[in-house]
């Protein structure tokens, strides 16, 4: 089973890891769940902040 992940240098989806981790998100179990990486990055740091202002 192949695993995805999103890399955020190239802003491209990778399966079955080819870049260092440190470049990497993930894995997820698909494509698609990796395409939307960052958006769920951006939503947890949202998250985090409004917790810090409370």
């Amino acid at each position: 089973m192949s695993e995805y992940w999103y890399n955020v240098n190239t802003h491209e989806v990778e399966e079955d890891r080819q870049s260092d981790w440190s470049q990497l998100i993930g894995p997820y179990k698909t494509r698609e769940e990796a395409e939307h990486a960052m958006e769920k990055v951006r939503a947890r740091n949202e998250q985090w902040d409004k917790q810090d202002e409370d």
